[in-house]
């Protein structure tokens, strides 16, 4: 299976990532035991802390990049996009069939627009802030983001619960 997390760029030493460094570990980690592809935009901030988990686990990590950018040194494969990140974040979500969220700014929410509209599963891993957080205060019915109810979200409050919930889910 090919999950995709999702959220916070930026130093991974600074606040909020720092803040996330155990659950981003144990989830990089658990991916990658459990023999999942784990894909990401590729650079700092979560994806860093993920990829490099989930490599030091074993575990195979593609990252997806916007522009001509240089990934992480954690990843096993490299795609650059020559896009710009809004649209590297589409192209990631025609790649994946699940994703954790975990906080996030507004290119996370961005991604769980877009894999909302295409129908792929989607785990918050709530407590970790951002828009993982903030986007289950409005969903209609607890789990949806629109009327069409599209894709059920679905919500974890730890590391184990968001792996299971991925792996039981399937994309529209």
């Amino acid at each position: 299976m090919k999950i995709a997390v999702i959220g916070y760029s930026g130093n991974v030493n600074e606040t909020p990532v720092k803040q996330l460094e155990e659950i981003c570990e144990e989830l990089g980690h658990k991916i990658a035991i459990k023999k999942h592809i784990l894909i990401n935009g590729g650079t700092d901030g979560i994806m860093e802390l993920v990829s490099r988990s989930a490599r030091n686990a074993g575990g195979e990590v593609i990252g997806i990049v916007a522009g001509l950018e240089s990934g992480n040194k954690h990843l096993s494969f490299e795609f650059k996009t020559g896009m710009d990140s809004s649209m590297r974040s589409v192209l990631m979500m025609y790649n994946v069939d699940a994703i954790i969220s975990v906080g996030g700014k507004a290119g996370t929410g961005l991604e769980l627009f877009s894999a909302y509209l295409m129908g792929i599963p989607i785990v918050l891993l709530r407590g970790t802030g951002g828009w993982t957080d903030r986007i289950a205060g409005v969903l209609i019915e607890g789990k949806y983001l629109d009327e069409r109810k599209l894709v059920e979200i679905k919500n974890s409050w730890n590391v184990d619960d968001a792996i299971e919930l991925a792996e039981n889910s399937k994309r529209r």
